[in-house]
């Protein structure tokens, strides 16, 4: 990565402008056209840099449930689990672990019950019991990885 692709990903992490076209307004903050500023964005992506680019929303200001679960996972069936998993659109992380509950996922969704039902489809489906850990006390950070020092 050179020093313009750092200051492309800290502006997408930190500022991404809310406009209608927003690669053309990054693009003009690190001296490219939209073109190059989508090139770079999409190189970025295939090489795994970029994994999304969304929006974060503060589920629980919106009214939603939000759960942490955890899975023991057998080898065997470790790719159809993670595959069942991540078809639904509340999923936001899926992480592999070394530890007896080796899946480690998040949920969110419109409410409670919403939640639950998922999970009780995915155990259904995959014959895996899933350990739903709702959260009882939030705490936020805002984690961004400044890729460019200011000068």
């Amino acid at each position: 990565m050179d020093k313009i692709d750092k200051k492309i990903l800290d502006i997408i992490q930190t500022d991404f402008p809310l406009v209608p076209r927003p690669y053309a307004r990054i693009g003009e903050m690190v001296g490219l056209t939209e073109a190059e500023t989508l090139a770079r964005v999409r190189a970025l992506k295939e090489k795994g840099v970029i994994r999304r680019i969304g929006g974060n929303f503060q589920s629980r200001k919106l009214g939603w449930h939000s759960t942490l679960c955890a899975a023991s996972v057998p080898e065997e069936k470790l790719e159809d689990f993670v595959a069942e998993v991540n078809k639904h659109p509340g999923v936001t992380h899926n992480y592999l672990r070394k530890h007896r509950q080796n899946v480690w996922f998040t949920y969110i969704g419109p409410s409670r019950e919403h939640v639950q039902q998922a999970l009780k489809e995915i155990t259904s489906k995959t014959g895996i019991e899933i350990l739903n850990l709702p959260a009882r006390k939030m705490f936020k950070i805002k984690v961004d990885f400044p890729m460019h020092k200011s000068q």
